[in-house]
């Protein structure tokens, strides 16, 4: 059976019915295989982790569900806002964990502030910075980061990262997520309840999420679904429209970042529906005029997809053993 003409229209789903799907499927799990009270989930102010909300409010009612906001100092200034936003809207008891704190006291400011005085030695207070990463589709395939910093009186200076840097940021970084996934799972004992994730199928996909910290959960909803479909369900769901114009956004450095400039190829939308042209077997000439590119763009962004697949298989694994041990019923 020869597949049907690659269009924009590929994702286009049927909000009701895969609402309904995920909220008897999720019933069933909570029941039969986690058997938790309720679901905790953090709460960023972003489309995913406010449409899993609403999602696990459907499923399984406003008072079975609890949400942490947990900003720091490097979070953007609406963050908290739009958060509290969420939670307010959909009737779901949260609590206001700043982790600022908790990021000192491991000493994130610092191993992150020294790792770039080391490549930008003018980098002091009341600088500002993120990193970045060339356009896949115009440069080479081998992508190296640069750091960008915001000096107090607006001037940017970009650096490219030696290796030893970028990695050391990244770890440092990396704090951020695992302290809130500490957080989250400190809520989920205290209340017997399950911790919900919250990747797209594109983040999940990719492994754009930080192993035991954002890609740890006992249920991630919406895995399976492209970001594109996730705002689908947004507007059937009743997510405030202020939420579903946010542009998407890391909201892990003290630079505004978006998704596309540190980690994707291209915007979600024709990132979307390069992974589902690849996913299903489609020609880099089939999906071409939908994402606006060349064939050999669109083979770039194939090539990065099977580059990221490989290099963050890790991420997937769960603990390896080393010998038999039976399986637990």
């Amino acid at each position: 059976m020869s597949k049907p003409k690659f269009t924009k229209d590929v994702l286009t789903i049927n909000p009701e019915q895969e609402v309904d799907r995920i909220s008897k499927s999720l019933r069933r799990m909570m029941k039969s295989d986690i058997k938790r009270r309720g679901i905790v989930l953090g709460l960023s102010g972003g489309i995913d982790s406010s449409v899993t909300c609403a999602l696990v409010v459907k499923a399984l009612g406003a008072n079975k569900i609890y949400g942490l906001h947990m900003p720091e100092r490097h979070s953007a200034d609406e963050t908290l806002s739009l958060s509290t936003v969420i939670s307010d809207h959909f009737g779901i008891d949260s609590a206001h964990e700043n982790i600022s704190g908790i990021l000192e006291a491991v000493g994130f400011y610092q191993r992150y502030d020294a790792t770039v005085k080391s490549v930008i030695p003018e980098y002091g207070s009341g600088w500002k910075s993120k990193i970045v990463t060339p356009n896949v589709i115009e440069n080479s395939e081998f992508s190296l980061f640069s750091i960008v910093a915001q000096s107090p009186n607006g001037d940017i200076t970009k650096v490219r990262l030696p290796l030893k840097a970028y990695l050391e940021i990244l770890a440092a970084t990396n704090f951020k997520q695992r302290t809130r996934k500490m957080l989250e799972y400190y809520y989920a004992d205290r209340f017997n309840y399950a911790v919900a994730g919250t990747p797209n199928r594109l983040e999940y996909d990719q492994g754009f999420f930080v192993k035991l910290g954002d890609g740890a959960a006992d249920v991630k909803p919406i895995a399976h679904l492209y970001k594109t479909q996730v705002y689908q369900l947004a507007e059937y769901l009743g997510v405030p429209e202020k939420i579903r114009k946010r542009p998407p956004t890391t909201d892990t450095y003290s630079l505004p970042q978006g998704q596309d400039e540190f980690y994707f190829s291209l915007p979600y939308d024709r990132m979307d529906l390069c992974l589902y042209g690849k996913n299903n077997g489609y020609s880099v000439e089939e999906v071409a005029p939908s994402v606006d590119l060349m064939a050999d763009q669109v083979q770039k962004v194939y090539n990065d997809i099977d580059n990221k697949r490989k290099t963050t298989k890790y991420l997937h694994l769960s603990p390896q053993l080393l010998g038999d041990v039976p399986e637990l019923l």
